[in-house]
């Protein structure tokens, strides 16, 4: 038995610190790529508080996504699943990171272009705050009346505000839904699992952008994706719990926050772009 934990739990785990290695070492060959051939001036020095910026902001702002790996863990077990899971949901979030680093090189200093970007970005966050309000909205007598109708109104406002936005984004949100007829195969599972975090990482990490003006972004995004290998080592453990604890209508409240704070930065940082 002992083995077969080992076997099932520790090599799974041992492997989302080899694929975050590798991530890692694939975003240092981007950026060298982008300096050397594009003059990018990403630096490559790396502070321990830019990497604990990426990865408290990228905690925070992940109940959906561990979520949707909580539950596909548990309709899928077994080792080959687990390694499908680890390896296509990591992929699928760095990949989405990388583009959106490769982007953001070039068009940084073409104003309108950027301005865009972050545009989208925030919109992007406006809905996924809305959407990380559900578990917050469903609280029971454990949470006093002003917590509940704090939460009411603030979702009543990211409502009307959503409401105008949805046109726009109907093809960029992904559905988390995990659907029955998911393949179980390992690359089916592999690419399941790799589509929506994907989409996650590009929605994510574009919203972050505004954050470079203060931050190393390459020590950033080494934060975002040790915080995606802490979340699936969290998982590998016990999904449940990992679920039950994102769940938590205030962590749910918290992070509906931080998304909104990051819109209406990015938001700010286009009025300055554009010359207001």
């Amino acid at each position: 038995m002992k083995r077969l934990w080992a076997f099932d739990q520790l090599v799974p785990i041992g492997l989302t610190v080899v694929v975050f290695l590798l991530l890692t070492a694939l975003l240092a060959g981007e950026a060298w790529v982008l300096n050397y051939y594009f003059d990018a001036n990403i630096s490559l020095h790396i502070r321990w508080y830019d990497i604990a910026i990426g990865l408290t902001i990228y905690l925070k702002t992940s109940i959906d996504f561990a979520i949707f790996i909580g539950r596909l863990m548990q309709r899928h077990t077994g080792f080959a699943s687990r390694v499908a899971i680890e390896i296509g949901t990591a992929v699928g979030n760095a990949l989405g990171t990388l583009i959106i680093l490769g982007l953001w090189s070039f068009f940084k200093e073409i104003r309108w272009l950027l301005a865009g970007m972050i545009v989208i970005a925030s919109l992007v966050l406006f809905r996924l705050a809305q959407d990380g309000l559900e578990h917050a909205r469903d609280v029971d007598d454990r949470y006093p009346p002003l917590f509940q109708t704090l939460v009411r109104r603030f979702e009543s406002i990211l409502s009307i505000i959503n409401g105008f936005i949805a046109p726009v984004l109907r093809y960029v949100i992904p559905h988390l839904s995990v659907r029955s007829g998911t393949a179980t195969t390992f690359w089916g599972l592999f690419a399941f699992s790799f589509s929506v975090p994907f989409i996650l990482g590009l929605d994510d990490f574009a919203g972050y952008v505004p954050l470079f003006s203060v931050v190393n972004v390459f020590g950033f995004a080494i934060g975002v994706f040790a915080g995606h290998m802490i979340l699936n080592v969290l998982l590998y453990i016990s999904p449940d719990r990992t679920v039950s604890l994102v769940k938590n209508p205030l962590i749910s409240f918290a992070g509906s926050v931080a998304f909104v704070c990051l819109a209406v930065w990015g938001l700010y940082e286009v009025a300055h772009l554009i010359g207001f």
